[in-house]
């Protein structure tokens, strides 16, 4: 059974596995490599906040009665995600090992963070509060490897 924790918990995996790739050849150097992953990265993290922030949270908002803790908490970390995306799209873009690596070591660490909150808490939450509109909502939302 396809559910919100199951579609968003494997987007997740695809970013991380894109990330991986381009912090990979960012460590070699290998800029060839670097910028376009680093670039499919970036596309697809923002194709997963928009998926929340478009369409998950003002259903799970609307479900709950506003936006109140957990949807704002995550909105608040995508904006922190966002600074340092840019940061790492800048660094590949002049080819600063030192600065990609640093700014992808912070990432990496709020991702991890972040992506357990969603996946232990928000998005069985949504699953759970959202019941019947789920399916609905998982209709909108692309599969997983849709942007790949």
């Amino acid at each position: 059974m396809d559910t919100v924790t199951a579609r968003m918990s494997a987007h997740h995996k695809s970013c991380d596995d894109l990330f991986g790739e381009a912090e990979e050849a960012a460590a070699r150097a290998d800029w060839e490599r670097a910028a376009p992953r680093m670039r499919a990265f970036v596309a697809e993290m923002e194709r997963h906040f928009a998926m929340e922030e478009n369409i998950l949270f003002p259903e799970l908002e609307a479900a709950m009665g506003g936006p109140q803790g957990p949807t704002r908490v995550m909105r608040t970390e995508h904006a922190r995600m966002r600074g340092l995306l840019e940061i790492l799209a800048q660094a590949v873009a002049v080819k600063d090992t030192q600065a990609c690596l640093g700014a992808a070591e912070t990432l990496l660490i709020l991702m991890q963070q972040h992506n357990l909150k969603e996946e232990q808490i928000l998005y069985p939450m949504s699953d759970q509060a959202l019941g019947p509109k789920a399916e609905a909502l998982l209709r909108a939302l692309p599969a997983a490897d849709a942007g790949r």
